[in-house]
């Protein structure tokens, strides 16, 4: 389980959409960029502020959230 204060939640910081310790870079960003192909280690780079273990909260909190979608059948 991802630690808590890493992975926050606030109605008005970019839409409410989950950040990683209440900064404006998101999830979703940090998985995209993954997804696009960068590395650990060059997320590091261009994101200073970000540590291993904010990456690897977002990996955990998308696992996460794949383990509760419910499919619906039609």
């Amino acid at each position: 389980m991802s630690e808590p204060n890493i992975i926050t939640i606030e109605p008005g910081k970019r839409s409410g959409k989950p950040c990683i310790r209440g900064m404006r870079i998101t999830v979703y960003d940090v998985l995209s960029y993954l997804a696009a192909g960068m590395t650990y280690e060059e997320l590091l780079e261009d994101f200073p502020y970000l540590t291993k273990q904010d990456i690897l909260a977002c990996l955990n909190y998308a696992a996460e959230r794949e383990q509760q979608t419910l499919i619906v059948p039609k």
